[in-house]
């Protein structure tokens, strides 16, 4: 009689870990996406416009130089959980202690003293966002680490790395939808006076909620993920990702790809909201921002659920051609947001047509970005000696905080010398723009050209670099996995 083979993991243990994916993304949308926002618009918005300016550009900084920095913090992290030895494990006790502490950070980090001055509020801001890298990269690299340690190995890891990748998003999603409305919500039931209190108070009540959350669903995945053994960790340094991007030409080719294509998607995702705000405008902004947000996201999931096989499978188009596509659509997409932009359109769902080819290139470079990666390492090992697997994965999350770091600079420069702020918003009615007011003119046209001619010639950079540079096509990819083939059958005989 046939017996059907079951997961050696309890349904409860992957429902936990999920749980915990859900968590610590939230927490890390909540900052990716509003920190700059936070400081620049809501706390600045008391200060003269010297003053504020002199705010977004130490913000810009802080965000770029934060990312410099994980460059080192995030090996050092490694090293320390990989020689942590405790009765509970060496990853649970850390992804504790990282979540508590940065939970602590975040909300503190959001419930900045309005009456501190310029240098004060820059100061606060610096400590609070740096302890909160720091403390995020405590949980993060644990989380992440532990999969070995409860998990057989084959199907079942990698459905486990499947599902903790969707519960992210899923994390993610709910922060880039809800946090404006709640926000709002929050910052009228709590006390807040005008426009502006409201959303100091409603930022301090949502990341504590966020906190919170985030804490309850860490210490869930402490209690019913359990380990099972002492399994060795891998260490990258900085020197050992250096050293294999000049060893392998083809990783020194995806790595700036990821780079320029990130740093673009990224310094519209930074603007997008100001863009509503101050653009877009009407007394409801955030609503039509919100449901950008929905549509947006929704495309980007479906894209790598369905487009992807779509274009790979049923159209049986290589990965180098679905990339040259993807770059073609999102320049098109930043194109006629532009366009749309410069003519003043009022309708939300118009939006929709350039929000499409964004958001589906983006989830579609996702995927291919990760793929041709992957490929590297096979290229590395016939042309080197070494696959350097685990270096060239390491890289890939230090290339994308370089991305949003950078990103995030290039975003605050722009808002800084366009001095966009509250008051010069367009309101419901008056959503035309006055062509008679140069000043708000060159604000808004400032912020449109930032984020979409900016992206455009950094994907246009990428195609470029990539036709230039890029020889591991899908033929190529073939022939050289089945070289490694031969390679490691002659090592076993």
């Amino acid at each position: 009689m046939e017996t059907k083979t079951r997961s050696k993991l309890p349904l409860i243990s992957k429902i936990a870990y999920g749980l915990g994916a859900v968590g610590k993304d939230m927490v890390y949308m909540l900052s990716a996406s509003y920190i700059l926002y936070y400081f620049q618009d809501v706390i600045g918005a008391r200060f003269d416009d010297k003053t504020r300016a002199a705010i977004t550009v130490a913000m810009g900084i802080i965000l770029l130089a934060a990312r410099v920095f994980d460059a080192f913090n995030d090996p050092i992290m490694g090293v320390i959980v990989a020689k942590t030895k405790t009765r509970w494990g060496k990853f649970r006790p850390w992804l504790l202690i990282g979540t508590l502490t940065n939970a602590v950070v975040l909300f503190l980090m959001f419930a900045c003293p309005p009456k501190l001055d310029a240098g004060g509020v820059i100061a606060y801001a610096a400590v609070t966002y740096i302890l909160w890298g720091i403390t995020y990269t405590m949980m993060d690299i644990p989380y992440w680490s532990m999969i070995p340690a409860f998990t057989e190995g084959g199907k079942e890891r990698e459905g486990l790395t499947t599902l903790a990748r969707s519960c992210a998003g899923v994390g993610s999603a709910i922060i880039t939808i809800a946090t404006l409305k709640a926000v709002q919500f929050l910052g009228d039931k709590f006390g807040g006076t005008n426009a502006n209190e409201i959303e100091i108070v409603g930022f301090k009540w949502f990341a504590l909620i966020v906190a919170v959350i985030f804490v309850l669903f860490t210490v869930l995945t402490c209690i019913f993920v359990k380990e099972k053994s002492t399994a060795e960790m891998k260490t990258v340094s900085v020197r050992q990702m250096f050293r294999a991007l000049v060893k392998n030409d083809q990783a020194m080719t995806v790595v700036v790809a990821i780079v320029l294509i990130n740093t673009a998607i990224y310094i519209t995702s930074n603007l997008v909201i100001y863009f509503f705000k101050y653009d877009f405008g009407g007394t409801n902004w955030y609503d039509s921002y919100t449901l950008f947000n929905i549509f947006g996201g929704a495309v980007q999931i479906l894209s790598m659920m369905i487009l992807y096989p779509i274009l790979r499978n049923a159209m049986k188009l290589s990965n180098t051609k679905i990339f040259y596509v993807c770059l073609s659509m999102g320049i098109v997409g930043y194109a006629v947001l532009l366009l749309l932009a410069i003519v003043g359109m009022g309708n939300v769902y118009v939006l929709f047509i350039p929000g499409f080819l964004i958001f589906a290139a983006s989830g579609l470079l996702n995927i291919l970005t990760t793929v041709f990666l992957a490929n590297t390492v096979d290229y590395g090992l016939l042309k080197n000696g070494t696959s350097d697997e685990s270096v060239i994965f390491s890289m890939q999350t230090f290339v994308v905080k370089l991305a949003s770091g950078i990103a995030a600079f290039a975003a605050s420069i722009c808002l800084a010398i366009n001095n966009l702020q509250s008051g010069t918003e367009v309101t419901e009615e008056a959503k035309t723009i006055d062509w008679s007011l140069p000043v708000n003119v060159g604000q808004k046209m400032g912020l449109r050209l930032t984020m979409t001619i900016i992206p455009i010639i950094g994907l246009i950079v990428a195609i470029f670099w990539f036709r230039k540079k890029f020889i591991l096509t899908d033929e190529k990819v073939e022939e050289i996995a089945e070289q490694v083939k031969q390679l490691k059958e002659g090592e076993v005989r």
